[in-house]
């Protein structure tokens, strides 16, 4: 599968996530989508990222969510339910909520494409 395809795959998830946010009276900001391979760089040079993010692909996004009395989620099991719910929908939609290092902010559809 292209990379372009992937992202489009990723971008309709994306979508789904954002309205089940909003079906639970939640409201949220973009975080970081897009990552240069620079910026990669740096964060994985100060501990706070991966050379080979997903975010570089356009595969990955960090969404900053906010409760009814809009405040904003800051702890990983805050996300929980969206992370649950993200994962649902593909078998490859990964939660940073799950990783070693938690992310709970952090939503990303785990293929490594191979790009034609």
């Amino acid at each position: 599968m292209r990379l372009s395809e992937l992202q489009q795959l990723f971008a309709r998830d994306t979508v789904k996530l954002f309205e089940f946010i909003h079906s639970l009276n939640y409201s949220f900001t973009y975080g970081e989508a897009m990552r240069s391979i620079e910026q990669a760089e740096i964060y994985a040079k100060e501990g706070k990222g991966i050379i080979d993010s997903l975010h570089c692909k356009r595969l990955a996004i960090d969404i900053n969510i906010f409760d009814e009395q809009g405040n904003y989620l800051d702890k990983t099991e805050s996300y929980k339910t969206f992370g649950t719910y993200w994962e649902s929908l593909s078998p490859v939609n990964r939660w940073g909520g799950k990783f070693t290092r938690a992310d709970g902010n952090h939503f990303e559809r785990n293929e490594r494409p191979s790009i034609s």
